[in-house]
C-alpha cells in the first residue's frame, strides 16, 4: 500500500509520495513512488504511482519511449513533443495498455490483479498547468476548480484535511503543510504508509523547479508539524464541550429524545424486541 497526493493551485502544483511498499508483515521494502520529468523552460511533469509495484515501474521505463501515431503518416507523440499536457497523459495511457497487453494474461494466470493507479501533472509551454488521475485501463480524469487535488493508495485518512483547507487560491506554502498534515494522519493510521516522503513544490509558468525534499524520520520540519498538530488537534477537543442530555441543567441541550417521532425501546430480556 502506499499514498500519494498531487495539488493543483492558481499559484502551482504540490506533490507528495510515501516510499513504503509491502507483501506481507514481514516484507517491507522502501521505493520510490515519484519520478520528475523536467526539460528545463519548456515542460515540467511529475508522475506519482500506486499499485503492483512490478507494472507502475514498467509504466514508468515504457513512458520514457512510448509513442503515440495519430495517423499512420503523422510525427509520433511522445512526453518530451507532446504539445499539451492531455497529449502527454495519453502517451501514459498507452504505456499502461502497452505493460497490460504484456504482462496481464501471465499475471492472471498466477492470481495477481493488474492493477495501477497514476497521477501525473505538470506544465507543458504554452498552456496552463494542468493535473490527471489515470487509471489501469490508461483512461483518465483531470483536476478541476471544485476538484483541485488527486489521492491514490490509502487515502481516506487523509482526504478530510485537505477537504477543509484546499482551494484553488490557498497559497503553495500552505498547500504544502496541508499535504503533509494529511501524509502525517495516514501515517498514523495506517503502518503501510511509511517514510521517508518525497515531495515536489512547483511554480506556475516556471517550467521546472529546486524544490524537490526527500523528508525522512530526522526531518526537522516534519517532526515539529507531527507533534504540533497532534497536540493541537487535542486542544480544539478539549474545548469542545461534552454533549448534555435531556434533564441536565444547561442552556442549550445538544443530545435529546425530542424529535423522535417514537423513542427507541432498551431491550432488557432476550426475548423482547425494538418496537
Amino acid at each position: 500500500m502506499t499514498y500519494c497526493v498531487a495539488i493543483k493551485l492558481n499559484a502551482g502544483l504540490v506533490f507528495l509520495s510515501d516510499s513504503r511498499t509491502n507483501a506481507g508483515l514481514d516484507q517491507i521494502s522502501t521505493f520510490r513512488k515519484m519520478i520528475v520529468y523536467e526539460k528545463p523552460g519548456d515542460r515540467f511533469m511529475v508522475l506519482l504511482s500506486a499499485g503492483n509495484l512490478s507494472i507502475s515501474q514498467s509504466v514508468r521505463e515504457i513512458l520514457q519511449v512510448e509513442q503515440l501515431k495519430e495517423h499512420e503518416d503523422s510525427d509520433p507523440i511522445t512526453i518530451w513533443n507532446a504539445r499539451s499536457m492531455f497529449d502527454a497523459a495519453r502517451v501514459l495511457g498507452s504505456a499502461i495498455r502497452h505493460v497490460y497487453e504484456r504482462d496481464a494474461a501471465s499475471l492472471k494466470q498466477a492470481g495477481v490483479e493488474f492493477n495501477v493507479s497514476l497521477i501525473f501533472g505538470g506544465q507543458i509551454r504554452g498552456e496552463g498547468m494542468r493535473l490527471f488521475q489515470v487509471y489501469s485501463a490508461g483512461n483518465f480524469i483531470e483536476a478541476t476548480p471544485e476538484t483541485p487535488y488527486f489521492q491514490v493508495g490509502e487515502s481516506k485518512y487523509g482526504k478530510p484535511v485537505l477537504d477543509r483547507v484546499i482551494t484553488p487560491t490557498t497559497p503553495l506554502d500552505e498547500a504544502a503543510k496541508c499535504a503533509l498534515v494529511s501524509m502525517d494522519s495516514t501515517l498514523k493510521s495506517n503502518l503501510s504508509v511509511g517514510l521517508p516522503l518525497d515531495m515536489v513544490i512547483y511554480q506556475v509558468n516556471e517550467f521546472q523547479t529546486d524544490k524537490v525534499v526527500c523528508i525522512d524520520e530526522n526531518n526537522p520540519y516534519f517532526r515539529m508539524l507531527h507533534g504540533s498538530w497532534g497536540h493541537k488537534l487535542r486542544e480544539v477537543f478539549d474545548s469542545i464541550e461534552d454533549p448534555m442530555w435531556n434533564g441536565e441543567q444547561t442552556e442549550v441541550p445538544l443530545l435529546t429524545q425530542s424529535g423522535r417521532s417514537q423513542p427507541l425501546k432498551k431491550i432488557s430480556t432476550p426475548e423482547e424486541k425494538l418496537i
